[in-house]
């Protein structure tokens, strides 16, 4: 069996592959080395994978790539590149968020009409939501999308939607909540938090602090996305992937430095446009439909986070 991973390089994708790998599956993985952040980091997260014979890697942009090639073979499709942030998708930012997101989902999605993949998983996010009604928001609430990056996902996901109607594309949407771990981008919350405690640097704190987010630990993520790929009873429509971790900013700060044992200091920020007072995700429908369920505490991966990340620095 081969599949094709897309932004193979990246947190989750990085993380994908190898678990892909390891249970004995060949992989095709695709990323373009987006400037997001530092390529030198997505080539240290490829290390592993690239010393794997199961293991094809092709450096190319899925907004003017021949993909019909890269399909050629493939059982499934995993879809995790695209451009990340909220706050970079405002102003002329939007522009690449409208090319990654969209286009290239949609490109990806035409490449995959009429051939034998069983099974598209997209990577969406809980930025649909944007600031829902309730704790638990439910697949059947309606999205609101809080931020342009979090209206790309959903433009992506209705993509999805539109393919598997028209075209028999076997599309499932996967909301991603708060992923956090190992690999974990240099830009992201626990990154920059767990940085902070090391090197005395502060870290930015964007409004005051009582946001809650929904945190799942990366491992979690992959486990849900491969059940996504393997259940022939995944529907088109989108299921949450929550760890159930739900805490404040202020008290996953608090736990960073419990962990790594030193401070962290704050720099105090005004409130950013497109982010929300809380997130948090029901996800009885993927349980039920995947069998899925998160088993990482937020403890236990910040403290494998943080063990990952000082590993990375004395490697540097």
């Amino acid at each position: 069996m081969r599949t094709l991973v897309t932004g193979a390089a990246g947190f989750i994708g990085s993380n994908l592959v190898d678990a892909l790998l390891a249970g004995g599956v060949d992989v095709l993985g695709i990323d373009c080395f987006a400037p997001y952040y530092a390529e030198s980091v997505k080539r240290a997260n490829l290390e592993p994978a690239l010393a794997n014979p199961g293991f094809e890697f092709v450096d190319g942009d899925l907004r003017n790539a021949r993909l019909e090639p890269l399909l050629e073979g493939v059982s499934d499709v995993y879809h995790l590149a695209a451009q990340p942030g909220v706050r970079d998708s405002w102003g002329t930012g939007f522009a690449s968020y409208v090319e990654n997101n969209i286009i290239a989902t949609q490109r990806l999605l035409e490449a995959c009409r009429g051939t034998t993949v069983r099974r598209f998983v997209y990577a969406s996010s809980s930025s649909v939501y944007g600031s829902p009604a309730r704790e638990d928001a439910r697949e059947s609430d309606p999205p609101a999308p809080h931020s342009p990056y979090g209206v790309t996902k959903l433009a992506g996901e209705h993509l999805c939607d539109a393919y598997s109607r028209n075209w028999g594309v076997p599309a499932v949407s996967l909301r991603y909540f708060t992923v956090y771990g190992p690999r974990q981008r240099p830009d992201m919350g626990v990154h920059r938090m767990i940085q902070a405690a090391h090197d005395g640097t502060p870290f930015p704190l964007y409004g005051d602090g009582n946001q809650v987010r929904d945190f799942t630990f990366v491992d979690d993520i992959v486990s849900a996305t491969i059940a996504a790929a393997e259940s022939h009873d995944a529907p088109a429509t989108p299921l949450n992937v929550a760890g159930g971790s739900r805490a404040r900013l202020l008290d996953v700060v608090g736990l960073v430095e419990e962990v790594v044992g030193r401070r962290v200091g704050l720099e105090r920020l005004g409130a950013a446009p497109g982010d929300v007072g809380r997130t948090g995700g029901n996800t009885e429908s993927t349980r039920r439909i995947l069998g899925w369920t998160p088993r990482t505490q937020l403890r236990e991966g910040i403290i494998r986070q943080a063990a990952w990340q000082t590993g990375s620095a004395r490697r540097r």
